[in-house]
């Protein structure tokens, strides 16, 4: 029964090889809608594994002892890409066909977001020409993965995680793999991470501690200082990027784990007046309401001297805006009776549990 559930996986993705290679073959012939196929390709890649396809893909009889990327990731959201990443370490040959197709096609859109789906893994985990690898194909990763990753962003989603855990953990992490790619994809990618790892959720003050010790070194870091000002810069600028409010506020959130860290005067300076900008209305950022409060929440905590005048000069400037006047009044008064309720409620909660409560003897 284990066997046949084995063949039946096994059929199931030599399929979807199969459909693969036909549509980048299609893409090849087809110039005036190669873009739409290519696009349509991706997009195919990118879908979560229906019920079907899941039950043939990821079926356990009883003693199989195979580990699914569900396994992996805890029983979230599963991808096509993931299944079919791994599939290509286990069967080389069809990913060399599939890639053969990808490098004729090597600049046209969606390419470069197909090759860091199915090949990231490939990538690491094959042996392969090192000269091949280290010029085009980390290069292509980077690009790639940049450009799914900011598809996450502007639909606040996570159907990209495990692509990004993969590079965190298992490529970031282990140098034998990062050195596969050339020294400047490996810089890339470094650069890359730090700009999306708080948004993953990945971003512990152990795994930030371990990625900083792992950072390659850049020909201008006499100008910039060490990895954590390249980490905190790189997330500076991603920051000011972001138009996406929730995930905004998410990344404002996260950056806690940023107290500690020894950066240079600039660098500091750089991220205090980032987060600044987002703590008040209007230009350049207009951030929401939201945003103002988590910017400022942040910054207190991240810089805890010279919060008390950071207010006042705040409220000052705000003063010379009468148009906001009507709104601050309006949310100081909510806040006020939402304040003196929530107080009130305790009161009578506390009060009800000592009149329950049973007195001694």
């Amino acid at each position: 029964m284990r066997e046949v559930s084995t063949n039946r996986r096994s059929d199931y993705l030599a399929a979807l090889t199969q459909e693969i290679e036909r549509k980048l073959q299609k893409a090849l012939s087809n110039h005036s809608q190669r873009l739409q196929l290519l696009q349509q390709l991706f997009a195919d890649i990118a879908l979560e594994i229906d019920d079907r396809a899941r039950d043939i893909i990821l079926r356990k009889e009883e003693g199989d002892d195979i580990t699914t990327p569900e396994d992996i990731a805890g029983g979230g959201c599963l991808c096509f890409y993931e299944v079919l990443a791994d599939h290509y370490i286990k069967t080389p040959e069809s990913a060399r066909r599939i890639l053969d197709l990808i490098v004729q096609l090597w600049s046209q859109s969606f390419v470069s977001h197909i090759f860091a789906l199915l090949f990231h893994k490939w990538l690491f985990e094959v042996p392969i020409d090192e000269s091949e690898t280290s010029i085009r194909y980390g290069s292509a990763l980077v690009q790639g993965a940049n450009d799914v990753f900011w598809i996450d962003i502007q639909t606040n989603t996570r159907h990209f995680f495990s692509l990004f855990r993969y590079l965190l953990e298992e490529v970031a992490l282990i140098p034998d793999r990062s050195n596969k790619i050339s020294l400047q994809a490996r810089r890339d990618l470094y650069l890359l991470l730090s700009r999306f790892i708080l948004f993953y959720d990945l971003g512990e003050e152990e795994i930030l501690q371990n990625f900083l010790i792992h950072f390659p070194t850049y020909t201008n870091s006499f100008l910039v200082g060490g990895p954590a000002d390249y980490f905190v810069i790189e997330l500076t600028d991603m920051l000011q990027k972001l138009k996406v409010e929730p995930v905004l506020i998410h990344y404002l959130s996260r950056m806690s784990v940023l107290q500690g860290l020894e950066l240079r005067m600039a660098t500091s300076t750089r991220l205090k007046a980032c987060l600044y900008s987002f703590t008040s209305p209007g230009g350049p950022a207009y951030p929401t309401r939201a945003v103002r409060h988590a910017a400022w929440n942040t910054l207190d905590y991240l810089f805890p001297v010279g919060r008390y005048p950071r207010h006042v000069i705040s409220l000052f400037f705000r003063l010379l805006y009468p148009w906001y006047w009507p709104s601050s009044c309006w949310n100081f008064i909510m806040t006020c009776i939402k304040t003196i309720f929530y107080y009130v409620l305790g009161l009578i909660i506390s009060s009800w549990e000592s009149m329950r409560r049973p007195k001694n003897a």
